[in-house]
C-alpha cells in the first residue's frame, strides 16, 4: 500500500460523514442529500444489520459517491464490505491480522490509531494515512498536534466528538488530510426525510 490513493481519497473528501443506517431505504436519499452538499465520500459504519445493504444500495444507485465501509473489526468485514461494494475502510483499531488482511484488499484503508506506538505499528506496516479515534476523548486538535509533530510523513483524518464547535482547531492541523462526524447527518432528520436540511448541513461542513 502506497501513501497517495488512500490520502487523495481524504483530500477529496476534506470532511467525510460517519454515518449508523437502521433502515436501507433511508441509504440513497441520504447519500444524495449529501452528495447534493458537496459530500461525495461516505462511510456507512458496520453496526446495524442494514448496514451493507446499505452499502450495496448506495454502490449501485449513487454513482457520484465514494462509499466505504467503517467499522472493520475482522478480516471478514473487509470481505463483507468488499462483496457490498465499498470501496475503502476504516477501523476504529488495528492487529496484525486486519492489517494485513487490509494490505491483501489493496483499496484504501485507515486504521484506528490513538498513541504514538500505534500510528507507528500502522506506519511500519505501510499505513500512513490513519484514523485518530475517538480524537475529543484522547485530547482533542492540542493531543493530535503533539502526536504528529514527530510523525512528519503521516496524515491523520480524526473522528470522534467532532462537531461544528470544534472542526476549525482540526483543520488547522497541516498533517490533518480530513475530519470525520456525524453532525451533518442528524439521526432525527435521517428519520423524518428532512432531506434539504441535510444538504444544507453537508455544505456548512464544507464552509
Amino acid at each position: 500500500m502506497t501513501l497517495s490513493p488512500p490520502l487523495d481519497l481524504l483530500l477529496r473528501a476534506r470532511t467525510l460523514p460517519v454515518l449508523v443506517i437502521d433502515d436501507v431505504d433511508h441509504a440513497v436519499p441520504l447519500a444524495r442529500a449529501l452528495a447534493a452538499g458537496g459530500l461525495t465520500v461516505l462511510e456507512i459504519t458496520l453496526r446495524t444489520p442494514a448496514a451493507l445493504g446499505a452499502i450495496a444500495a448506495i454502490a449501485r444507485d449513487c454513482p457520484d459517491v465514494i462509499v466505504g465501509a467503517g467499522t472493520i473489526l475482522s478480516p471478514d468485514d473487509i470481505e463483507a464490505a468488499a462483496a457490498a461494494g465499498a470501496t475503502f475502510g476504516v477501523s476504529p483499531g488495528a492487529t496484525p491480522r486486519l492489517l494485513a488482511a487490509a494490505r491483501a484488499w489493496g483499496r484504501p484503508f485507515y486504521p484506528g490509531t490513538t498513541t504514538a506506538s500505534e500510528i507507528m505499528h500502522a506506519r511500519e506496516a505501510g499505513f500512513t494515512t490513519v484514523k485518530f479515534f475517538p480524537a475529543e476523548a484522547n485530547g482533542g486538535a492540542s493531543a493530535l498536534k503533539s502526536l504528529a509533530a514527530p510523525l512528519a510523513d503521516v496524515r491523520f483524518c480524526p473522528t470522534g466528538g467532532i462537531s461544528p464547535a470544534n472542526v476549525a482547531q482540526y483543520r488547522a492541523l497541516p498533517q490533518v488530510a480530513c475530519v470525520g462526524g456525524s453532525w451533518m447527518a442528524p439521526d432525527a432528520a435521517v428519520k423524518a426525510g428532512e432531506w434539504d436540511r441535510i444538504t444544507a448541513l453537508a455544505r456548512e461542513s464544507l464552509a
